[in-house]
């Protein structure tokens, strides 16, 4: 655990802070068949590693852009925690954008920063900016703006 906050009042006290980085996470072909199952999506250029190698100009298969999305909340949990609330839950995403793809069996982690805390009735909305970066590439694979809602 990078950073800990006890309470919305702590986390006033560091908007604009880089919170730290996840551990790395290997993106596994069963991974990504199983985010594929789940969501319909059966794009080969995901789940046909002989044809993606062959065929998809990334010389393998990929991660869906949403399934590396979806590993945000569970890589965001090794970056901070939150104390002395209630409850918090993902509001949305402001902004979101998949620079480079994420080939099946790298490795990513999540990097986020505290953007900005704005009281609303019962709690507090926070704003991070999240990046994925894929071990050894020079772009990142998502970068997002995330909305949070955290009740006391």
């Amino acid at each position: 655990m990078t950073t800990h906050f006890d309470g919305i009042a702590d986390m006033k006290e560091k908007v604009g802070d880089h919170l730290g980085y996840s551990d790395w996470h290997t993106v596994t072909q069963q991974q990504v068949d199983l985010f594929a199952d789940a969501t319909g999506d059966h794009q080969w250029i995901h789940v046909d590693p002989e044809r993606a190698k062959k065929e998809s100009p990334f010389g393998g298969p990929i991660a869906h852009g949403y399934l590396t999305l979806s590993l945000a909340p569970v890589l965001l949990a090794q970056v901070y925690s939150v104390s002395g609330l209630s409850m918090g839950l993902n509001y949305g995403l402001n902004k979101l954008r998949f620079p480079s793809p994420v080939p099946v069996g790298s490795r990513i982690r999540l990097g986020a920063t505290l953007q900005s805390v704005e009281e609303i009735a019962g709690g507090a909305q926070v704003v991070m900016a999240l990046s994925v970066e894929v071990e050894h590439q020079e772009k990142p694979a998502c970068v997002a703006e995330a909305v949070y809602r955290f009740y006391a």
